[in-house]
């Protein structure tokens, strides 16, 4: 029976702990948390399948040309679209954009009226039709007294309109409230101003105004209430717009 001596004891202590010690620090190390629980390694791509956030909102019913021709600085567009290209009636909706989520309605659908003979891309003094495109909304005026609108407003007498409709209802009281639409007309100044970049020929006088019952020469007539609401609406810091046509100009 061999005999250990006290010496031989502590060698071998040592040698055990030495090689237990250089067995741990072999061993591969696991990361822990708080609580010692073991951590997921990080992945190193996205996961697969995600889903990828929704594209910005567009105006329903608008092609990718009338969607072009909004300017990128406006956020504010009132959309009327006509019945059909030989209709004079129309529905009109209010609409804002914001960057991240793009268009959205922000008014119900508020029934309208264009001119008597519907629309068209090339608009002629005196033919009774409304013109197509996407205009500026910049001044506003009419025989009563501002509502409250952000945008520059006259107030003037000479906005009275005398006289009947095509339906025979009276015109009284149609330029109460008016939105000058910017076509061959000089922005900045009153819808009452009668300079005509483009020439006589190609008309002008295109407004939004208070509905009276029936088809316009040219304008686009909103109900009174819903005028009032336009213009407390329209934020000139949006730069706003009116998109106008029939329906299936509008979509190309």
């Amino acid at each position: 029976m061999p005999v250990v001596n006290r010496a031989g004891r502590h060698v071998l202590t040592g040698a055990l702990c030495a090689g237990l010690l250089l067995t741990a620090c072999s061993a591969p190390r696991t990361a822990t948390g708080p609580a010692g629980a073991a951590k997921e390694p990080a992945s190193a791509s996205p996961v697969q399948g995600a889903p990828r956030p929704a594209p910005p909102a567009q105006i329903p019913g608008l092609g990718p040309a009338t969607r072009s021709s909004i300017p990128a600085t406006s956020t504010q567009a009132l959309v009327v679209k006509g019945d059909g290209p030989h209709s004079h009636q129309s529905t009109a909706v209010l609409f804002e954009r914001d960057p991240a989520a793009g268009w959205k309605a922000v008014s119900q659908p508020w029934p309208a009226h264009n001119a008597l003979r519907g629309w068209t891309t090339h608009h002629r003094a005196g033919d009774l039709r409304s013109p197509i495109g996407v205009f500026a909304l910049g001044d506003a005026g009419g025989r009563l007294p501002d509502p409250g609108t952000r945008l520059p407003y006259d107030q003037s007498e000479e906005f009275n309109m005398p006289g009947t409709g095509f339906l025979g209802e009276p015109l009284e009281g149609s330029f109460d409230h008016v939105v000058a639409i910017d076509y061959n007309r000089l922005p900045g100044t009153s819808p009452l101003n009668k300079v005509r970049p483009l020439g006589a020929a190609k008309g002008g006088g295109v407004w939004i105004h208070v509905d009276h019952g029936g088809p316009t020469r040219a304008c686009v007539s909103l109900q009174r209430d819903d005028m009032r609401q336009l213009l407390l609406a329209l934020d000139p810091a949006k730069h706003p717009v009116i998109v106008m046509g029939d329906a299936g100009t509008l979509g190309r």
